[in-house]
């Protein structure tokens, strides 16, 4: 017998856990990481081959969440990017 899956199951968000952005139900992946990832060329298939642990149908939940919510996701984007920059500086002024 075929097991349905509801997709609406697949992106959750729980407070405390990722600070609270959405990520893939039962692992600790952001919905923010996947779509870094396609931005970066990648197609869902070798996200899933990268990561090992997910499965197709969870990326491609993942990038519809981040194409239904682009701009929500690219916000978190560009603050990770800040932050990476914020301490590539301040550890390149400390050395």
């Amino acid at each position: 017998m075929q097991t349905i899956t509801d997709i609406g199951t697949l992106i959750v968000r729980t407070p405390g856990t990722l600070g609270s952005r959405p990520r893939i139900a039962g692992t600790r992946v952001s919905v923010q990481r996947v779509a870094a990832w396609y931005k970066t060329g990648m197609n869902a298939e070798e996200i899933v081959e990268r990561m090992g642990n997910l499965t197709l149908a969870q990326v491609y939940a993942a990038l519809t969440y981040y194409h239904a919510n682009q701009e929500e996701i690219e916000d978190y984007l560009i603050a990770e990017k800040s932050s990476y920059e914020q301490l590539a500086n301040e550890m390149v002024q400390s050395v």
